[in-house]
């Protein structure tokens, strides 16, 4: 892997551009953002010779095919509304293409059971468009095939994504403070979530099935409910085989957000206020406080005066042996108490903010080495021998708490 293009100089670009800096075997990172200031400021940031900022829209499948050349493989991080138009690029320029995540689209041609209309032309190719491989959907794909591939029957499934910083103080009345985009973070809550139940897709309506979860400390419980995610689109259809019958993917309940949603500010149809013709979603966005960039003032100390904890828990049943076995896996995708660990991921990569960019670009080597089959896939087609070991490349340890229960039938 030697020329990658890298799209969308945001919250994830500014990461994955760092971590690719350091891999010795890359001699050049395109680093494409409609917002040339910013694309700037990043390489500023990382200061190597290797990135080159430059101005890109993402909406010109030109300006893509053009900035696509002769690299090995496009990274992108842009907001996914684009995806088709650079997926397009990506198969016009001959090269690999990874993703973090897919619009609803993509996954509702997903679970339908066709092939998606660019993966012929991708093995024709011999290129991989590999789609979700950042944290979640990407790491929580993986861990779940680690878990299923040690069972012979795989019975359900569920995936619950929290976290806490048990020194943030909780106002009386606050506002509503979204930790990334407020855009995806609002579709996410908005659209009903996709659950497997008895072995066939069902939607169900937004927050439903509240559950108070009990995460590891320092998390602890937080309340959860069904969320819209990619995960059960592009999971299921792994292991329907094994005899999947039940997938589930939970995430706090944003009370906030749900009361934004609920009186109508999701909406993108214009309403009339006062004889002008406004967009509830567009007024939300303008008033709602955006989250910082932490790559542009992470530093030394600062990385140390973070209790943030983030923690994915990955839940397998199944059989192995005519037993019944529980397969549970709790990953720490943030670890802000772990000094240690925030300078050795620092120290290493350039920035702690790591989770999404690095297996995007772990993704991305797959690829290029010929690790994954060509054609549109997603990360459950990873092998996850072959994933960890990319994690660690680097010298940074990718550990997470693994518990295998064995259950007496007369005890279901």
């Amino acid at each position: 892997m030697k020329k990658v293009l890298v799209i969308g100089a945001g919250a994830q670009g500014g990461p994955c551009a760092s971590i690719l800096a350091g891999e010795e075997s890359v001699e050049e990172i395109r680093l494409g953002d409609i917002d040339l200031a910013l694309a700037q400021k990043v390489a500023g940031k990382i200061n190597s010779h290797k990135v080159k900022a430059f101005k890109l829209d993402a909406s010109s499948e030109a300006e893509v095919l053009v900035a696509a050349q002769g690299v090995d493989v496009v990274i992108n991080l842009t907001h996914l509304k684009f995806n088709d138009v650079i997926l397009s690029a990506a198969l016009a320029a001959k090269t690999h293409y990874v993703d973090t995540a897919s619009d609803t689209p993509f996954l509702e041609d997903w679970i339908s059971g066709e092939e998606h209309h660019l993966h012929s032309g991708f093995k024709e190719v011999g290129k991989t468009a590999l789609a979700g491989s950042g944290f979640a959907p990407g790491v929580a794909n993986v861990l779940t095939r680690h878990a299923c591939d040690q069972l012979e029957r795989v019975e359900k499934i569920v995936i619950r994504v929290g976290r806490k910083s048990p020194s943030a103080t909780e106002e009386v009345v606050s506002a509503w403070q979204p930790t990334w985009s407020p855009e995806i973070l609002l579709e996410d809550y908005s659209e009903p979530p996709m659950l497997l139940i008895d072995g066939k897709f069902t939607q169900v309506p937004i927050f439903s099935n509240p559950e108070t979860y009990r995460f590891p400390e320092p998390v602890g419980e937080l309340l959860l409910s069904s969320h819209m995610h990619e995960e059960p689109y592009m999971i299921p259809l792994f292991y329907l085989d094994k005899g999947l019958q039940y997938f589930d993917f939970k995430y706090p309940v944003d009370k906030l957000a749900g009361a934004f949603i609920k009186m109508g500010f999701a909406s993108h149809e214009p309403i009339d206020v006062k004889g002008v013709q406004v967009a509830p979603v567009d007024v939300l966005m303008k008033l709602v406080k955006r989250p910082g960039n932490k790559f542009f003032t992470e530093d030394p100390e600062s990385i140390l005066t973070s209790d943030l904890t983030g923690i994915m828990d990955v839940s397998v049943e199944g059989e192995k042996g005519g037993q019944r076995v529980h397969h549970n896996i709790s990953y720490r995708f943030t670890d802000g108490p772990n000094h240690a660990r925030q300078r050795q991921l620092f120290n290493t990569f350039g920035t702690t903010m790591v989770y999404v960019a690095l297996p995007a670009v772990v993704g991305a080597r797959m690829c290029v080495q010929g690790d994954v089959e060509s054609g549109v896939i997603t990360a459950d087609s990873l092998d996850p021998a072959k994933f960890f070991a990319g994690m660690e490349a680097r010298g940074v340890p990718f550990e997470f708490d693994e518990e295998i229960k064995l259950v007496n039938p007369i005890d279901n």
